[in-house]
């Protein structure tokens, strides 16, 4: 039995507490916006990155070395990572039914498993410079993205209820047809012939909101139940 190489197991140790706290840092952006994976699944998802990484390349190979095996590749375990996360980053998308929301934090998780990879093998540099680029993507290149798009629009949130998923499609063309921006679009099913739907759009400053309100109250088997709005 090998004997146990203590500066090793704390060397790997060190790179599991790493890994924890930069994938902590990119969920702290996801946690702010009341994201559903937030920062405790970064957290676990960079750690579980790591330590899959590290068993591959140090734990099994030193397994196989003791008994005599032959050789042992430690991409094998990397790879089930890289397409295991997906099914995790697949729930976060899912969880909302028909709505779009969800991509960006799925892409963080994939991304912090990277991350926690690179931390597992060793790369220090690749997993900080990783760890910049996306908590950059995710937080103040969204602030550049708010900057350029067209001033003077203005937010429009209406949640409306409606006795058939039709109405969708309805809706989306109507505010199409006035060349209104769709931000996001939620829906949910809560009993035979009753949807909850969430609609986020855009107004251009040549549209008055209350136009838009009345447009869509007007269409058959619809009721608004909450509209927000302003300046953007």
């Amino acid at each position: 039995m090998p004997s146990l190489d203590l500066t090793l197991q704390l060397d790997l140790s060190a790179r599991l507490l790493i890994a924890a706290v930069l994938g902590a840092a990119i969920g702290f952006e996801r946690e702010i916006h009341e994201h559903p994976a937030g920062m405790r699944t970064h957290l676990l998802v960079g750690l579980g990155s790591a330590i899959f990484t590290e068993l591959s390349i140090f734990g099994f190979g030193a397994a196989s070395g003791a008994t005599g095996g032959g050789p042992v590749d430690p991409t094998r375990i990397a790879a089930q990572v890289v397409s295991g996360i997906g099914f995790l980053g697949a729930g976060a998308i899912l969880k909302y039914g028909t709505s779009i929301r969800g991509l960006t934090t799925a892409a963080s998780l994939w991304a912090t498993a990277a991350v926690g990879m690179a931390v597992g093998a060793g790369s220090w540099v690749l997993a900080l410079v990783g760890t910049a680029i996306v908590v950059f993507s995710l937080w103040p290149l969204q602030v550049v993205i708010a900057r350029l798009r067209p001033h003077g629009t203005r937010q429009l949130r209406v949640r409306l209820h409606a006795t058939r998923l039709e109405v969708l499609g309805e809706v989306t063309r109507q505010l199409a047809a006035r060349r209104i921006e769709i931000g996001e679009i939620n829906s949910q099913r809560r009993g035979k012939a009753d949807y909850e739907i969430e609609i986020q759009a855009r107004l251009p400053v040549s549209v008055l909101q209350q136009d838009v309100i009345a447009q869509i109250a007007s269409l058959a088997d619809v009721e608004i139940l909450e509209t927000t709005g302003g300046e953007e």
